[in-house]
């Protein structure tokens, strides 16, 4: 299954050869495997690379085992680099042939599936899970003392009179709130050992207050959303829950993100809006967040020696005078820039101002 070594992975690959990039839709409700690899050879009909249409071919006639929803190919048989990510969320079946690798895609899953920790919680325990990609990676759960609710007699039915609260001893609320710290505790080191990006809760209101308040601070501001759910809820319930709560939140935090970048653009200060602002960001090593639209692709040229990214036509570069070199997608491009300068990419779903901005923006590291 794909994950953040993966990316990293394809990131640091150059190749002097053109690769061949492949990303097949393989949803079994869809059709079957003979119907996906005639859909396969009908993309590949005509791509000037017999060696890796080859390759490809080999692969899925001999090695795919068709089980997944979708599935990422690269190859450049030339330098004899193959990888293959079988992915368990769909994915737009495209085929690409250029001088870099097109992960756009991948940045755009990653970006919507990747690196969920979730934790159901209830007064003595958690459940904790980790979804990355569509598919289920770890369980594990934290089972602390029962708590025994034993109504005394004289306790006062009213809150803070003396006695406390009928059929409460502060015991038992001393054993619910040690309970909660230490499942907090479990929780956080599972979602560090598992490199989680964001956190959702499901639980009693009540609960997940609780376990929020106790949870480490780092952890607390990764909490994207809660929901109610009883702690024996099955894997997958869980998963379907996290995967719409996860979605929904992304939506506001994009947007918040893009009216950031396109404000300080404005004002002068750490953003970039449009093609070419945002480029010449990107080229400076100086984004931090790249914003771009779903889907959104466009020719361009890059300079092989400074790196410089250009959507505008050009036979020399303005910065350093060497003949530039045309490239299919500058977006992808950009992208592959700044993942690999440390930066993060967000692919926009549905944003009315990132489009009316140029469909691609930034937040600057200064």
């Amino acid at each position: 299954m794909l994950n953040e070594k993966d990316i990293r992975g394809l990131l640091t690959y150059t190749s002097g050869e053109p690769v061949l990039s492949l990303y097949l839709n393989t949803e079994p409700s869809g059709g079957n495997a003979d119907a996906y690899r005639l859909n396969m050879r009908s993309m590949l009909k005509g791509v000037d690379a017999i060696a890796d249409v080859q390759r490809i071919e080999q692969y899925f006639n001999q090695e795919y085992d068709w089980s997944g929803r979708s599935v990422a190919v690269f190859s450049c048989a030339a330098e004899d680099y193959f990888r293959a990510f079988p992915l368990a969320v769909p994915v737009r079946s495209l085929v690409r042939l250029s001088k870099q690798l097109h992960i756009k895609p991948l940045a755009d899953l990653w970006d919507a599936y990747g690196g969920y920790g979730v934790a159901l919680v209830d007064k003595q325990g958690a459940r904790v899970f980790y979804f990355n990609m569509g598919s289920l990676e770890e369980q594990e759960g934290f089972l602390g003392e029962a708590v025994k609710h034993v109504k005394k007699g004289g306790a006062s039915s009213f809150p803070g009179r003396r006695g406390g609260t009928a059929g409460r001893t502060g015991y038992e609320d001393e054993l619910e709130s040690r309970n909660m710290k230490e499942a907090a505790a479990f929780a956080g080191r599972f979602f560090e050992s598992n490199h989680v990006r964001r956190v959702l809760i499901g639980g009693t209101e009540e609960n997940i207050a609780s376990f929020k308040n106790h949870l480490p601070k780092i952890w607390q501001s990764l909490v994207v959303g809660t929901f109610h759910s009883p702690i024996t809820a099955s894997h997958t319930e869980v998963q379907a829950k996290a995967y719409q709560i996860g979605e929904e939140a992304e939506r506001v935090r994009e947007a918040g993100l893009v009216e950031a970048a396109i404000t300080a653009a404005a004002k002068g200060g750490a953003g970039a809006s449009g093609m070419e602002e945002t480029l010449q960001a990107v080229s400076a090593h100086r984004v931090q967040t790249l914003l771009v639209k779903e889907g959104y692709y466009a020719s361009g040229a890059k300079c092989p020696r400074c790196g410089l990214l250009t959507a505008v036509t050009q036979e020399a570069c303005p910065v350093c005078g060497s003949a530039m070199g045309r490239v299919l997608d500058v977006v992808d491009s950009a992208v592959i820039a700044v993942l690999q300068t440390g930066g993060d990419v967000e692919i926009v779903h549905e944003n009315q101002a990132l489009e009316a901005a140029g469909k691609i923006a930034a937040l600057l590291r200064f």
